[in-house]
């Protein structure tokens, strides 16, 4: 009997998929399930906490913003993605690491070590989504995409059940050592991606010509003169922000949100947070097929109508079990729309732009994350002490001013899913075709 032939393209797929299984363990430690609670109820203590978590998730959000389409046109030219990519893991593991030091009242040191950390992971997800076209085939992006994501949410609870037995296990556990293994968890999954995945340029035989800098600049500029050829991608991009906005609230917030209004213990939000990667991993992959089959654009509205309505329910949830459930399906819907999204960009971009249009849609996804948390954290914040000052107790004023702030990632949700109904309807057989960059 014939022996199948072995796939070449089956190990590099394999390779970026771990990445996405290592760098979600840092999206559920520190994001969502144990520092961003730990920072708020630990190291700063009170309403106060959450403002200064939305502070120090925009900020590194608009630092990356500003680099990111410059590095992106950079590496484009240079054929230096991967470079790029560990380089900005490696600031995100160190400092990662460094949260172990970060106790109680030191603010100003949990804020700066988080904020580098997260430079760094948001810094390499650009070179890590722009080298999805070197390991998948137009028809099949989606697919690709949503594997790689689903992969990720089985990284995150792995991590999560990594830090939760000790917590469960073993009395008095310090919960900065979660920071360690998350660290740890994240360096280990990216070698597969150093040592086997190949940029597509890499394969041509072509090398840079030297100045790369002053070219990658001129290249940008180029870019920037012919924006008017990128409409759909302007377009998409605009939408993106928008419901990225929604979306990148709910993440950097959720633990918050479990713990303000239904008191969830540091064991219940990370249960809470594994039942989310479940959901989210079977969602990445339903969508990702439906984006082969049908659209990105179809599959980010499907996704996006889901997610809108669960937050609707959110405002109905009157128990933990409420909210476990309403959780599920934000997490199943949610996934969806981020992996998605990112093969969405792979189909407006220039073959040759890729880590370019990549790094222009971290310009809107960086203001999301700038944005939406600010929004959300200033919003609670204020009506927080509106309500106090309007004769409410401490707690009833602070679950009020979470209500309006949840409100406002509703508004984003819309207003995003609007936007994209103006897009450009993509596919593997219909796709965009653009003039070669000069």
């Amino acid at each position: 009997m014939k022996q199948k032939p072995r796939d070449p393209s089956r190990r590099p797929r394999w390779s970026w998929y771990f990445y996405d299984f290592g760098n979600s363990a840092y999206a559920s430690v520190i994001l969502l399930a144990v520092y961003s609670a730990y920072f708020k109820n630990t190291v700063v203590g009170g309403a106060d906490g959450t403002r200064l978590w939305g502070l120090s998730v925009g900020i590194a959000a608009v630092l990356v913003a500003v680099i990111s389409p410059i590095l992106g046109t950079i590496a484009d030219y240079s054929k230096s993605k991967k470079a790029f990519l560990m380089g900005f893991t490696a600031l995100s593991v160190v400092f990662t690491a460094m949260l172990f030091f970060v106790r109680k009242g030191d603010v100003l040191t949990g804020m700066l070590y988080f904020i580098l950390a997260e430079i760094g992971y948001r810094g390499a997800q650009v070179f890590y989504d722009a080298l999805l076209t070197s390991v998948s085939k137009p028809e099949n992006i989606g697919s690709v995409s949503g594997k790689g994501w689903a992969i990720g949410m089985l990284g995150g609870i792995a991590a999560l059940v990594l830090v939760l037995i000790p917590i469960q296990l073993v009395k008095g556990f310090p919960i900065p050592v979660a920071f360690l293994i998350t660290a740890a968890f994240y360096l280990l999954s990216s070698v597969p991606t150093l040592l086997w995945v190949k940029e597509a340029d890499e394969n041509s035989g072509e090398k840079p010509q030297e100045g790369n800098i002053r070219i990658a600049f001129e290249r940008l500029a180029y870019t920037f003169r012919s924006i008017k050829s990128y409409r759909e991608f302007i377009k998409y991009t605009v939408a993106f922000l928008i419901y990225n906005d929604g979306i990148m609230m709910l993440m950097d917030f959720a633990a918050i949100i479990g713990a303000t209004l239904f008191g969830m213990t540091q064991i219940q939000l990370i249960l809470f947070v594994i039942v989310i990667q479940i959901s989210g991993a079977a969602g990445a992959l339903l969508f990702g097929k439906i984006s082969d089959r049908l659209s990105s654009k179809d599959s980010i509205l499907i996704s996006l109508l889901m997610l809108i309505a669960c937050i609707v329910a959110l405002f109905f949830a009157d128990s933990l079990t409420l909210f476990f459930v309403v959780g599920f399906f934000a997490g199943f819907s949610l996934s969806g729309a981020q992996a998605v999204s990112r093969s969405m960009v792979s189909q407006l971009a220039p073959a040759a732009k890729t880590a370019e249009f990549y790094g222009f849609l971290s310009v809107a996804g960086r203001t999301s994350t700038f944005v939406g948390p600010l929004v959300f954290g200033t919003l609670s914040f204020r009506m927080n002490n509106w309500y106090l000052n309007h004769g409410a107790d401490t707690l009833h004023a602070e679950h009020y001013g979470l209500y309006w702030a949840i409100g406002s990632i509703l508004l984003f949700l819309i207003i995003g899913l609007v936007l994209l109904l103006f897009v450009r309807r993509v596919t593997a057989k219909d796709p965009i075709r653009y003039e070669q960059p000069k």
